[in-house]
């Protein structure tokens, strides 16, 4: 059923929420909602429950206000969508679990036209090829759900339930299978894809070779994927997640023990061990999911817990499912529409290789004498990406636009609130944590991750941090595919 938007609520209330520009997208307000009612594409009303829910972002911090919100529930309407912003000259994004950390699915700044893409979520499993068909809006905890229920399979993704596979697929896809099987990206094997002039596109290794590539790590800035074709593989019997803290009460103690993980991470790490080392400001944690028994795990572990002084104060078999719960943090697995989950905070990334004794005393410097002191719930969660057994590592790096593969650890910096605004200081204590390893590094040796943003930086730094060397490929591929930058965001590829 249509669901119009009322133009004189729209205009009236957007007007009482933004001040008046001269070259204002919500000048074209009206003229974007006749042409979307035209067309037959379903809308939210302004300020009614949908559209209340659609535009909520994940991050409290970062609230941006559309022009516009459609809710496709066919490839059509979003074809139709993306002829109406290109007719009418605004800017749309694909929207898909709405769990951007920069608020990228509303444009990352006002006046975008926001594809809702939640409630295309199904998803078909071919038991005979392994091939899984899903929807673009399909969140991981779905994905994980139908997978496994309809044939005990899976496919390499992240942790919390009810993150878009959009996003998260489309720039990399890292989680607690990647050491293991690798990047949610890596499962894709096609892509059905709108692109900036409403065509629809077909992409794989062999038809259409660019879009395939750079949707692989770049998605969001080259089209709306409305479907991908995923392989997938059996899952393991039998799994075991555990927790083992770490007792590292002083520097010195925290410097050798890190040492220790990053030696095995380096060395010794089986392929069957995925692992973090999760960092906050009342405890640390090595944490993670072992492909296997509990007697498996113990021995994979044997070599770090007596080099780091941990102790395995957790370890639980079960089944895939059980897992996918555990590292969903308790939120029901099987999330679709309606999603309501919000938090406030700033992030900050990094990609580095093996730290030498220079700079691994200056991140556990920061962290003993800065970071500690910090009252908010903040943590430093450090992926063991890469390293000699890591299945990220396996590919060739210009396989795909996803450029970081040759790192050994991917961290995420993550300071939040529990009510009320962020405050001004959160940005120096995060950026402080990030520079004082940065600065330790030649500047083409480290890099950031996108579904990990620092929302401050600007979109040529962005992208350099982002994609590193395959910036310029993929800067010509979006000049070829959407050359007027209708899928804009300001962290995002530009036109070449």
């Amino acid at each position: 059923m249509l669901r119009q938007i009322p133009l004189s609520a729209l205009l009236l209330g957007l007007a009482s929420i933004l001040p008046t520009t001269v070259a204002s997208p919500f000048d074209k307000a009206e003229a974007l909602a006749e042409c979307l009612s035209k067309s037959g594409v379903p809308t939210d009303s302004f300020e009614s429950p949908d559209w209340k829910l659609d535009v909520s972002p994940f991050n409290l911090r970062l609230n941006y206000t559309p022009v516009g919100i459609v809710v496709p529930s066919n490839v059509q309407h979003i074809q139709d969508a993306v002829a109406c912003a290109v007719r009418i000259g605004v800017k749309a994004n694909a929207k898909c679990g709405g769990h951007s950390y920069g608020s990228f699915g509303l444009g990352g700044e006002d006046g975008h036209l926001t594809i809702e893409m939640d409630r295309m979520n199904k998803i078909i499993l071919d038991n005979t090829t392994g091939i899984a068909r899903v929807e673009g809006g399909a969140r991981l905890g779905h994905v994980a759900s139908e997978l496994y229920n309809q044939g005990k399979r899976a496919v390499s993704h992240g942790t919390c339930p009810g993150v878009g596979v959009g996003g998260h697929a489309l720039h990399g896809g890292y989680g607690m299978s990647s050491h293991t099987k690798g990047l949610a990206l890596d499962w894709i094997v096609g892509a059905t894809v709108v692109l900036a002039n409403s065509t629809v596109v077909n992409c794989s290794k062999t038809e259409n070779p660019d879009i395939f590539w750079a949707i692989r790590g770049a998605g969001s800035s080259i089209g709306i994927v409305t479907e991908f074709r995923f392989a997938t593989f059996q899952v393991p019997d039998v799994v075991t997640i555990f927790v083992a803290p770490v007792n590292w009460r002083t520097e010195a103690a925290a410097t050798i023990g890190f040492k220790a993980v990053q030696d095995f991470a380096l060395n010794e790490m089986p392929a069957e061990l995925n692992m973090r080392l999760f960092i906050a400001k009342a405890f640390t944690n090595l944490e993670g999911l072992f492909y296997g028994d509990k007697a498996g795990l113990q021995a994979a572990l044997a070599p770090l817990m007596k080099k780091t002084n941990a102790t395995l104060a957790l370890a639980q078999q079960g089944d895939w499912l059980a897992q996918v719960k555990h590292f969903g943090n308790g939120v029901n697995v099987d999330q679709t529409h309606p999603y309501n989950y919000h938090e406030t905070f700033y992030s900050s990334s990094l990609y580095t290789n093996e730290l030498n004794e220079t700079q691994m005393a200056a991140f556990v410097s920061y962290w003993f004498k800065h970071a500690k002191s910090n009252k908010r719930d903040w943590y430093v969660q450090i992926d063991l990406h890469g390293g000699k057994t890591s299945a990220v590592s396996k590919p060739d790096p210009a396989e795909t636009a996803y450029a970081h593969r040759d790192y050994l650890f991917m961290y995420l910096f993550y300071d939040r609130v529990d009510k009320g605004v962020y405050p001004t200081e959160g940005f120096t204590t995060v950026g402080n944590f990030v520079k004082n390893v940065t600065n330790t590094l030649e500047d083409n040796s480290w890099g950031q991750y996108i579904n990990y943003p620092d929302s401050r930086m600007d979109q040529e730094t962005a992208q350099a941090r982002y994609w590193g060397q395959h910036l310029p490929r993929l800067q010509a591929i979006k000049k070829q595919v959407d050359p007027d930058n209708l899928f804009h965001f300001p962290q995002g590829v530009l036109p070449a």
